[in-house]
């Protein structure tokens, strides 16, 4: 229809207004906060904003299994053992629902998941550090989950609606994610000094990479302003860090703990905690690949790719078979 249009006098401005109308048309129903569904008019670029977001969003789950997953035979008690292999498995279960609104994009899982394995695809930077003890167990709840929640509440409300009813699921496990980190830092800033200074080593490493979470600053953000524009995102990057800054330092101080910034102060004026600067190099040298574990997480994806493949391989097969009577039937 478009093509003849724009064989006729006239044509291409014709079709450009129609676009232009499409497109305050979607705006309109954003607006009236309605929520966009799989089969509805989208643009192309809210698509392909929407299929980034979600993917990085999917990778950073799954990745984010390693780390902890790495604690499950070491875990202080059997208590301990049993809820880190839950929290796990819900940290698998997340990737998949997000996986599912993906797809109904447009984009197949299989895209996604060779985009992740060729370095295509970007994931949280903070499944680049090592745990190196215990109680980074319970910094990645605290302050990695405690974060990821901040991020992650408002998604519920998020304009498009696969994504927002995935949401609603995961923040309410991550709550509990959140609960079981800030229970282990309790119990160990409540116990002998060697467990006190491994809390508080937790921290220092813990902080700054918990605070990068939330993506670059506002000035230096290419996303965020259309993001918020189409109601993907409803808070700024600073906006929520602010948020988790002014929530978890009393947290800290309530567990006896130092956050490590020694330029950190109360703002009476503001009602606010105001943080030193981030050193954002750091942040941007993980991106490019140049964190402590990334390496080590992608070697990790692949080899769990290829064990898998003959999962894969015998799914499709038992589908296929299975097809055969539909397909000769159809033909009969």
């Amino acid at each position: 229809m478009y093509t003849q249009a724009l064989d006729s006098p006239g044509g291409a401005a014709a079709a450009d207004a129609h676009e232009r109308e499409r497109l305050e048309r979607f705006q309109e129903r954003i607006d009236r906060d309605e929520k966009i569904e799989p089969k509805d008019w989208m643009p192309e670029a809210y698509r392909q904003t929407l299929i980034r977001q979600i993917a990085q969003h999917a990778h950073s789950e799954v990745v984010g299994m390693l780390p902890e997953g790495n604690w499950i035979t070491r875990a202080p008690s059997l208590r301990r053992k049993v809820v880190l292999i839950a929290k796990v498995q819900d940290e698998g279960g997340h990737g998949m629902y997000l996986y599912s609104a993906a797809e109904t994009l447009g984009v197949s899982r299989g895209e996604l998941i060779e985009q992740l394995l060729s370095g295509r695809a970007k994931y949280s930077s903070i499944f680049n550090y090592p745990t190196l003890t215990w109680a980074d167990i319970g910094a990645i709840g605290w302050l990695v989950d405690g974060a990821a929640i901040m991020n992650q509440i408002p998604l519920c409300r998020c304009s498009y609606g696969p994504y927002a009813r995935a949401m609603v699921r995961i923040c309410k496990e991550e709550s509990f994610h959140q609960r079981q980190g800030y229970e282990i830092m309790l119990t160990l800033s409540r116990g002998s000094a060697a467990q006190r200074a491994m809390a508080q080593d937790a921290l220092d490493r813990w902080w700054w990479p918990s605070l990068m979470m939330f993506g670059p600053s506002d000035a230096h953000s290419v996303h965020t302003a259309q993001s918020m524009r189409w109601k993907i995102k409803r808070f700024s990057n600073d906006e929520l860090r602010q948020k988790f800054i002014d929530v978890t330092v009393p947290q800290a101080e309530f567990l006896g703990l130092a956050v490590p910034d020694p330029d950190l102060r109360w703002d009476e004026s503001a009602q606010h905690y105001v943080p030193g600067p981030i050193d954002w190099s750091e942040f941007h040298a993980v991106l490019k690949g140049e964190g402590p574990c990334n390496r080590e997480r992608l070697e990790a994806r692949h080899a769990a790719h290829e064990a898998g493949r003959w999962v894969r391989e015998a799914a499709a097969a038992f589908a296929e078979k299975h097809q055969e009577p539909l397909r000769a039937a159809q033909a009969g």
